[in-house]
């Protein structure tokens, strides 16, 4: 009879970010600098400081909505710090800026869901902002970059012909190389 494993809550911060901090991401498309404003949200700026400084983006890929990366991949070396954020969903923060063109900010399903989903608008959507989607930072280099990033999947299945989430969770990586093979990553994340 094998043990069962405890879900372990996320490693705790052993720092604590700055008001303002810059994220680099180096990308297969080339390097894109975010700053980082905890004014405009603190639990989600504080909590993207962690899953970069845990290495959590390193490898993922980026899909084609909005430019996404997120962190429900499995890697053919599963990354040590996955299963620590799986569920790791925190409590909304109030929306204090607007939802404009190269503003970073979580997805959610609803009220209190963020976990490890951003994405960076390519356009003013400001109808997001009504929908309590608040922005965490902005692009300040790189945009270009972004928006090389390959789009033409379309829409994740089911709405759409692009990555089915189910197979990514069952497959990983494997199936995104098989049937997405020009899809972007982002090699490293890194806080300046």
């Amino acid at each position: 009879m094998r043990a069962r494993r405890r879900r372990r809550p996320p490693p705790r911060r052993t720092s604590r970010p700055r008001t303002c901090f810059r994220v680099n991401l180096a990308t297969s498309k080339g390097p894109v600098e975010i700053e980082v404003r905890r004014a405009w949200a603190p639990r989600g700026a504080d909590h993207f400081y962690d899953l970069v400084k845990t290495g959590f983006y390193d490898g993922k890929p980026l899909f084609p909505r909005g430019a996404q990366f997120r962190g429900a991949v499995r890697h053919q070396r599963r990354s040590a710090t996955q299963p620590l954020w799986a569920n790791a969903n925190l409590p909304d923060d109030p929306v204090k800026q607007s939802n404009v063109r190269g503003t970073l900010t979580y997805a959610h399903l609803g009220p209190n869901s963020r976990s490890t989903q951003l994405f960076i608008n390519l356009k003013d959507n400001k109808t997001l902002d009504q929908q309590g989607f608040a922005p965490i930072g902005k692009v300040i280099s790189g945009m270009e970059t972004v928006e090389r990033f390959y789009s033409s999947y379309g829409e994740m299945a089911p709405r759409g012909q692009g990555p089915d989430p189910s197979q990514i969770e069952v497959q990983g990586n494997a199936y995104l190389e098989n049937h997405f093979a020009r899809l972007d990553y982002i090699h490293k994340a890194t806080i300046q």
